[in-house]
C-alpha cells in the first residue's frame, strides 16, 4: 500500500523505517530553531508533512521507544489519531516526563506513525447486553483471585 505524503517545507523528511520489520515510520521534527522542553511541559512540534491516508485506515502516532526511555519524551496524548479525512500538517505534542530540560532539533526523530485498518461501526442503544463470565468486573478484576 502507498500513502501519499505532501511536504510543506524543504526541510521535511518523508517517514523512514528503522528495519524491514518496523511497523511504524519515524516522524521527524521540522522547526526553525532548537526547542527546549522543560520537565512537565508539552510542546507542539511540526513534521512539515500532510498525509492522504486511505479510507478505512488511520495513522496512529506513537512514542519512539528510544526517545521515551532515554530522554523521557513521548506524545502527551499517548497515541495520536490521524483520521483519513485530515489533510493538515501532522504535529506531535511532545511531553517531557523527565526531571531535566530536553532539547529537540530540526531533523530529529520525534515519534512514529503506524498506518492501520479500522472497523467503521454504528453504536446502537439497547436496554440490555449479553451476559459474560466477567460481567461488569473492571480494573484489575481478571487477576484478583
Amino acid at each position: 500500500m502507498k500513502v501519499k505524503v505532501k511536504k510543506l517545507s524543504d526541510k521535511a523528511i518523508i517517514p523512514t523505517f528503522g528495519s524491514n520489520g518496523s511497523a511504524g515510520g519515524d516522524l521527524y521534527a521540522v522547526i526553525d530553531e532548537q526547542v527546549q522542553i522543560a520537565p512537565g511541559q508539552t510542546v507542539l512540534i511540526g513534521t512539515g508533512l500532510c498525509f492522504e491516508i486511505p479510507d478505512g485506515y488511520v495513522g496512529l502516532v506513537y512514542a519512539r521507544s528510544g526517545l521515551a526511555t532515554k530522554s523521557g519524551l513521548a506524545p502527551a496524548n499517548k497515541v495520536g489519531v490521524i483520521d483519513s479525512d485530515y489533510r493538515g500538517e501532522v504535529k506531535v505534542a511532545l511531553y517531557n516526563h523527565s526531571s531535566e530540560v530536553r532539547f529537540i532539533s530540526s531533523g530529529e526523530r520525534i515519534a512514529q506513525m503506524v498506518i492501520a485498518p479500522y472497523l467503521k461501526v454504528e453504536y446502537e442503544e439497547v436496554d440490555d447486553l449479553s451476559d459474560t463470565a466477567r460481567g461488569s468486573g473492571g480494573f484489575g478484576s481478571t487477576g484478583s483471585k
